[in-house]
């Protein structure tokens, strides 16, 4: 080891020990622990470690604007292209990888990368990992990208054991292999046994207990991934999608107040940085959450924030809350009327349109206008045709879902109950089949409860207590799916499954604000 690359390593793992970057005149910034060897000028290791520690909180934009500056003040520094190029490839657990404008950007900066010529061999071996991303951009897939992404990283991992990055790096590109299809979930679990060993060599680490919420983001194992859901946001309160993340396990075990709370702080964290994808995706969430324990003050008010929220739309995250939010506002709340009167918002993604036209088809359908239900359910499936003819088939999938589910609505209105129950039961179906994208906290309502609520307007409550308590499997502790079960159950004559769904839902939204559900259930309640 040369002198001047062991003065930069040492103060490389010295300030990785503070965990933030000092800069006079304000408090430290806290983004975790990470300790990144590197042979880049000591002069440039404080924005170095910051700006890895941000790209492990996909921190992108502030981390973007570090590598920039190390580059310029060190046009030696290697890393700081391999950072660059890495921030550009996006949150590899989202699915839609880098931009076709940003390619060429990455590309670039792998090229002067090369040309720099890296002064250790690991860092060229960085470089060329996630060069393998970038080769042949314009002639591959993005699932071709991830699986040379993850092989190129699986390879770097076992070059140098040793290093710690490394193996965290190649678990989440692993993790971002995993197909929503595929529900074994073995690329996360795979992931997650890396993490694990890592989670407790470095528990101040942000990508440890970031890439471990989303390795066990699945409702099988969700419960697995609770302690690096209360650890995240301690480690990383700077970085707004670390305050958010711990919420995608806090959903999936249905610990709503929690949810709520790290999101309130995300999205503040977020808008103060001018970041809305992150600020939209926590107001979402967040509502979500308010909308299960009947805080529905709370979520209005979250929603009318996400309205006053300006900036970059170019993502489809920002797009999807503005349409999920209004639509769950309405839906949960079994507000009908408010929910055929929705509008669909002007952006450029079919599958965020069609979620509008689906909670109108429901809302037309339950208030009993079966025409207004079925125009909607025609709209959703011309959106589904243009998304085919994308080649964008994980959200055709979804759209087809909601497709279906209006349709079967649709026919029930119009008195058509056969062929609602079957279609009804095609969506509840074909929906198991895959998980829920990361960028929702959950689809706008469970096929499956749906199934059961279309089970109880036929007068089928025992049917319907089946499908209910399927579907709080993957759904867990949802305001309407209590509430569906425990009248599904009383009606079936089923007085001890009715308490236990009553009891729940009472104790978990009885504080909340008045609705006739949770005056239903305190009734009986107090009747039986």
């Amino acid at each position: 080891m040369t002198r001047p690359f062991a003065r930069a390593l040492l103060l490389s793992v010295l300030l990785a020990a503070t965990g933030c970057a000092q800069t006079p005149g304000k408090a430290p910034e806290q983004l975790g622990k990470v300790q990144f060897q590197n042979s880049c000028s000591p002069a440039v290791q404080e924005k170095l470690l910051r700006g890895v520690a941000m790209l492990h909180s996909f921190y992108y934009s502030a981390a973007e604007k570090a590598f920039e500056e190390v580059a310029a003040e060190d046009n030696r520094c290697a890393i700081a292209a391999w950072g660059f190029a890495s921030i550009l490839m996006s949150n590899p657990l989202a699915g839609a990888g880098a931009s076709a404008k940003d390619a060429p950007r990455a590309q670039g900066a792998i090229d002067k990368g090369r040309q720099m010529g890296a002064k250790t061999e690991r860092e060229r071996d960085y470089l060329e990992a996630v060069a393998a991303y970038y080769q042949d951009f314009a002639s591959r897939t993005e699932r071709e990208r991830q699986l040379a992404r993850a092989k190129a990283y699986e390879a770097l991992a076992a070059k140098y054991p040793q290093d710690d990055e490394a193996q965290i790096f190649y678990a989440l590109y692993l993790a971002g292999t995993q197909l929503q299809s595929e529900q074994t979930f073995s690329a996360y679990l795979k992931a997650a046994g890396i993490l694990e060993k890592q989670f407790t060599r470095h528990p101040d680490h942000p990508g440890v207990a970031h890439y471990l919420i989303h390795s066990y983001d699945a409702p099988p194992i969700a419960q697995r991934g609770v302690p690096a859901a209360r650890r995240y946001a301690q480690i990383a309160p700077d970085a707004p999608h670390a305050l958010h993340m711990p919420s995608h396990i806090f959903t999936r075990v249905g610990e709503w107040n929690d949810s709520a709370s790290t999101n309130r702080r995300s999205a503040d964290v977020a808008k103060k940085g001018n970041d809305t994808h992150e600020a939209m995706h926590a107001l979402d969430y967040m509502t979500y959450a308010y909308l299960q324990v009947a805080r529905d003050s709370d979520a209005r008010k979250a929603l009318e924030e996400a309205r006053e929220v300006k900036g970059d739309q170019g993502r489809f995250i920002a797009p999807y809350a503005l349409a999920a939010m209004p639509a769950r506002y309405a839906l949960e709340r079994g507000d009908w009327r408010a929910a055929a009167q929705l509008q669909p918002l002007p952006d450029k993604y079919a599958f965020t349109e069609a979620m509008t036209h689906f909670a109108r088809a429901l809302g037309a359908a339950r208030s009993g206008d079966g025409a207004a239900a079925q125009k909607d359910a025609e709209r959703i499936a011309a959106l589904g045709e243009e998304l085919k003819a994308a080649k964008n088939a994980y959200w055709a999938g979804e759209v087809e879902v909601m497709r279906l589910a209006s349709l079967a609505w649709a026919s029930l209105a119009q008195k058509k109950e056969g062929e609602a129950l079957e279609t009804m039961r095609r969506a509840a179906d074909l929906e198991d089949k895959t998980e829920k994208h990361i960028v929702t906290p959950a689809r706008l309502v469970p096929a499956r409860e749906l199934l059961g609520d279309m089970l109880m307007q036929l007068k089928r409550p025992a049917e319907a207590l089946r499908e209910y308590e399927v579907s709080q499997v993957r759904e867990p502790k949802r305001f309407r799916g209590y509430y569906g079960a425990g009248l599904a159950a009383s009606q079936a004559g089923d007085k001890a499954k009715a308490k236990q769904h009553f009891d729940r839902l009472v104790e978990m939204a009885g504080k909340g604000e008045p609705r006739p559900e949770t005056a239903e259930a305190r009734a009986w309640l107090a009747s039986n």
